[in-house]
């Protein structure tokens, strides 16, 4: 097999390569010319230096890492039969006139005890400190509360918030950006489907989030942060000013370059230095400290506590199942490499940790082991790199049972994005031909527009953000697109999908995840008919 990525020029970075033959390895171009202009990221990085880490422009992108792993999802393929129908109301007999695609039942439901139901299986990733996350909230988070499903209010978010009032214990007095997300949602959450959760690293511990979020909004569930599939090390950010880098470092981040330091703050002052960075500090993960955490946190109120964890090794992933089985956490989040990301260094986002095929293939053998011990594995969610149905549908029947959900990050921002962009664009009379050729208004341009305004009437529709509709829109698509695989697959709701629902294309695909091979899966039952 040749090359899984190339390095050292992409398109996130904002660098290429001169020549057409370019050494696989190295990423360098195979005859580099004294003289050269520019501009892979050897030659960017020696006056720009630490900028190249990172994809930009910070704050107008998201960016997706572009490895071609050896297995994905797309060696394994979604069974279909012509015969059965599993997952019918009670009382209602199989056939062509009840087991009809759009009566597949896409709910599911997460949560030790106390359930929190969602219309489809999928959640927002977490959008935390990022400027691309701030600007884009209310389109996102109303999206996902009339979509039915869940929003994670990332990490940071208090930390970084320009207004933020600490006590005199350095604890939240007030945030009234955290205070705005959270009320956005739960203005248009229609309290049945779906919630916001709220993320918490080390930083936000320190400063109090948990117990600001619930003694002033009531929030009923807190994300413990171990990780993301996208990073090994805790969260960035950029800033461009001195003055908000050295307010992050007062409030206890790390920045860099140190805006502490007289040579740097002369830097910025010439134009030498045009950003800083605020990285969040590492995580030191133990059973003990774990578990007194969440006891913690449940004495604080909280109904449901869940726990976020990155690509890691294989014994990172046993403590997190096995630790969160002890703690009887309400949902654990698996995020395998590569995943996408607001801001994280470039080189890491391609070639750290476990890519979500192996991670969940892992998952599954975890679960099954402490599942055969009589422990009660907690409910699974899979994140990394998903953005269609399919892909969904093959990572809940992999992982089936104990996979409950997908969590997807740049997929669900995107619609609220072009939502929001054609709003600009209708405004300013500058509708690409790309959206004209729909319409000009947005009943015309907006396919659930009509749905809508029958939902909420004919004003309210009015105030809802476009990116909301276009993430509504989505969904809607999403959840069609899975009724019709899994009516298919004779699986008309989402509990019943299981593995067998699956095949793998290759050997490798196999092996790694115990699928069966496609020439192998169901043989001795076809053989049996062969032999009547």
């Amino acid at each position: 097999m040749g090359n899984l990525r190339r390095p050292n020029a992409n398109e996130a970075t904002g660098t290429f390569n001169r020549s057409r033959d370019v050494v696989p390895m190295s990423g360098l171009c195979a005859k580099c010319v004294d003289g050269c202009t520019g501009g892979c990221e050897t030659w960017l990085a020696s006056f720009r230096g630490r900028e190249v880490l990172y994809p930009g422009p910070f704050g107008d992108i998201t960016a997706g890492a572009v490895k071609d792993y050896p297995v994905d999802y797309s060696h394994l393929n979604i069974l279909g039969y012509a015969r059965g129908a599993e997952g019918l109301p009670e009382g209602v007999e199989p056939g062509p006139d009840t087991a009809i695609f759009t009566n597949v039942d896409t709910t599911t439901e997460y949560g030790w005890d106390i359930k929190v139901k969602m219309k489809v299986p999928i959640f927002t990733g977490a959008l935390g400190s990022t400027e691309i996350a701030r600007k884009n909230w209310d389109h996102i988070a109303v999206g996902a509360a009339i979509s039915g499903i869940t929003v994670v209010c990332g990490e940071n978010v208090a930390g970084v918030d320009p207004d933020l009032e600490l006590d005199s214990n350095g604890k939240v007095k007030k945030s009234p950006e955290l205070d705005r997300r959270i009320e956005i949602y739960k203005r248009y959450h229609d309290g049945e489907y779906g919630e916001i959760l709220i993320q918490m690293n080390v930083e936000d511990t320190r400063l109090g989030v948990a117990e600001y979020v619930i003694n002033k909004h009531g929030i009923e569930t807190i994300e413990l942060k171990w990780g993301q599939g996208a990073k090994s090390i805790g969260g960035e950010i950029k800033v461009r000013s001195l003055e908000r880098a050295l307010e992050l470092k007062r409030r206890g981040y790390i920045v860099l370059p140190d805006p502490e330091l007289p040579e740097v703050q002369r830097a910025f002052k010439e134009g030498e230095i045009k950003e800083f960075e605020r990285h969040s500090r590492l995580g030191f993960v133990s059973k003990e400290s774990f578990l007194k955490e969440v006891e913690r946190l449940r004495k604080l109120g909280f109904k449901r506590i869940t726990l976020k964890t990155g690509a890691y090794s294989a014994v990172e992933l046993a403590m997190a199942l096995r630790y969160g089985a002890e703690a009887k956490v309400d949902l654990i989040t698996v995020d395998g490499a590569p995943g996408g990301t607001g801001m994280s260094p470039w080189p890491m986002m391609n070639e750290w940790g476990i890519p979500t095929f192996y991670l969940e293939a892992l998952t599954y053998q975890f679960a099954e082991k402490l599942s055969r011990r009589g422990i009660r594995v907690p409910d699974i969610a899979i994140a990394g790199g998903f953005s269609t149905e399919d892909g969904v549908l093959k990572a809940i029947a992999m992982g089936s049972p104990y996979v409950k959900a997908v969590c997807m990050g740049r997929a669900l921002m995107i619609p609220a994005m072009v939502g929001k962009n054609i709003g600009e664009w209708l405004k300013s009379g500058n509708l690409p031909k790309t959206v004209s050729k729909y319409g000009t208004t947005e009943e015309e341009i907006f396919i659930t527009y009509e749905e809508l305004k029958s939902r909420f009437g004919e004003e309210e529709v009015k105030k809802l953000p476009l990116g909301a509709i276009g993430f509504y829109t989505f969904v809607q698509k999403f959840k069609t697109g899975l009724q019709q695989l899994m009516a298919g697959a004779r699986k008309f709701r989402l509990s019943a999908l299981c593995r067998k629902d699956l095949v793998a294309l290759t050997k490798d695909a196999a092996e790694i995840s115990g699928i069966p091979y496609v020439m192998e899966s169901y043989r001795d039952e076809a053989e049996r008919i062969l032999e009547e």
